[in-house]
């Protein structure tokens, strides 16, 4: 065997977050223990998101191995080449239940122990090939290294960025006078709006729909296009953005200013929006939702839909209609709309009457899939928590005249397999920063109180 090549040890999690992933490791040997296998079978049945994975990893493993004996199974079977003369690596099941406890080893009792005993094993035995634990369960990268592995990593192929500073904000801050820093500029005027061309060089990377400001009182822009020469700007102003009003809710800082306008914007038909607890992000959302419904007449409905891990598992315990069970989860919603209508005389009143008349429909992501949406206004929120594939289920959904708002804090994931780089939330944040019928805004400050000001930032 070629001592270069690395020997990547998969877990169960992995081929659910990525059935096809034993494929991703190029010319490098992959093994999957037999426990993965057990652990895949007993997945496959269950009602849940995660069976269908489970299943499409089981088919895949076998349309790689299907013609393979027994002893080539063990040994390792070649990987389908991602090439021409590409080199490529093996895929090989290793039967960790003959595996015999050793002295140091973790009890054979737990899955995973069984997973870290099988590339402790392969560890002292293929000396000196690296050989790599793969997993996405943090506290079992802890109990590895602790067992003695050497080499633990998370699943990076579908890692769009190194670290969470240089995630997209939606926006580029210039220091001191935007204007200063431009040699030249063609305007062009029409009716009420500006639009700028600048040299590229003059603007850092930017990408359509992003948002230029300076520390002035005075500018803010959108990119609306680029070529390799030039940077089409459209003049917004601070006063126009700060001025903007969706039911009754006016931008507290320049970054709810961008978001409101970026959600008031018909031609946006997604919205991203991250930032601390605290900085608006649903009460920015339901609002602009309501204006343009009630007020506007631009969507039919509002959607409201969010995941949580309990949310995952199962509503079915919990009394009434799907709406009734979902009412714990969205609290968050009613809070806002309680928030939008405090002044009303008969709050309770004004909040059903609002429900019924912007048809305010709360729904579980397990249910979203299968489903097209028409010209509705969808809400995810607390999207921190969704994979890629999650979140690409439910965009999907998305119809003609549709408009979706996903938001989230990527400081407050409750996932046991998702961390800010891997979370479906900066994926698409990173997958979308391009695309012309979508805009992020990352909402820098809280403005929910001082109380929580100082919690964001010292906890």
């Amino acid at each position: 065997m070629d001592d270069e090549k690395i020997i990547y040890i998969l877990d169960t999690n992995i081929l659910l977050h990525e059935p096809f992933a034993f494929l991703s490791f190029q010319e490098h040997d992959v093994v999957v223990p037999m426990t993965v296998l057990e652990e895949l079978d007993s997945i496959k049945d269950r009602h849940k998101d995660v069976s269908r994975d489970a299943r499409i990893a089981i088919r895949a493993l076998e349309d790689t191995l299907v013609d393979a004996t027994p002893e080539q199974v063990l040994a390792g079977v070649n990987l389908p080449q991602s090439g021409d003369n590409a080199p490529r690596g093996t895929l090989a099941i290793f039967n960790d239940f003959g595996l015999e406890q050793t002295a140091g080893s973790l009890s054979q009792n737990e899955n995973d122990n069984r997973i870290i005993n099988t590339a402790v094993h392969i560890q002292n035995t293929q000396k000196p090939r690296k050989v790599v634990l793969v997993t996405k369960d943090i506290n079992m990268r802890l109990k590895a290294k602790g067992a003695g592995l050497a080499h633990v990593e998370d699943y990076r192929t579908d890692q769009l960025i190194d670290d969470i500073k240089f995630l997209t904000k939606g926006y580029h801050q210039f220091e001191g006078d935007f204007w200063e820093s431009i040699k030249e500029c063609d305007s062009e005027t029409e009716g009420r709006t500006t639009t700028h061309y600048v040299s590229k060089s003059s603007v850092p990377i930017s990408y359509i729909n992003e948002y230029l400001i300076d520390d002035t009182e005075h500018f803010a822009g959108k990119v609306t296009g680029y070529d390799d020469e030039r940077v089409s700007i459209l003049d917004l102003g601070r006063e126009r953005l700060m001025s903007k009003n969706a039911w009754g809710i006016h931008p507290k800082n320049i970054y709810q200013g961008m978001a409101m306008d970026a959600l008031l914007d018909p031609t946006i038909d997604l919205v991203v929006l991250t930032g601390p607890a605290g900085c608006g992000k649903t009460l920015l959302a339901l609002a602009s939702a309501l204006e343009q419904v009630v007020e506007r007449g631009l969507y039919d409905k509002v959607i409201v839909t969010r995941s949580t891990p309990e949310i995952a598992e199962s509503i079915g315990f919990l009394p009434g209609t799907e709406e009734e069970k979902m009412a714990p989860w969205l609290a968050a919603i009613t809070d806002s709309l309680e928030v939008l209508h405090k002044q009303d005389e008969n709050m309770n009143g004004s909040l059903n009457y609002i429900m019924d008349k912007a048809n305010i429909q709360f729904k579980s992501v397990n249910f979203m899939r299968g489903r097209s949406i028409q010209n509705a206004f969808v809400i995810l929120d607390e999207c921190q928590n969704l994979t890629a594939s999650q979140l690409k289920t439910i965009i999907t959904r998305c119809g003609e005249g549709t408009k979706i708002v996903c938001s989230g804090n990527l400081a407050q994931i409750d996932s046991n397999y998702l961390s800010a780089l891997t979370s479906g939330l900066t994926y698409i944040v990173e997958r979308f920063k391009d695309f012309p019928g979508s805009t992020t805004i990352n909402l820098n400050g809280v403005v929910r109180s001082r109380l929580a000001s100082f919690a964001e930032e010292n906890l």
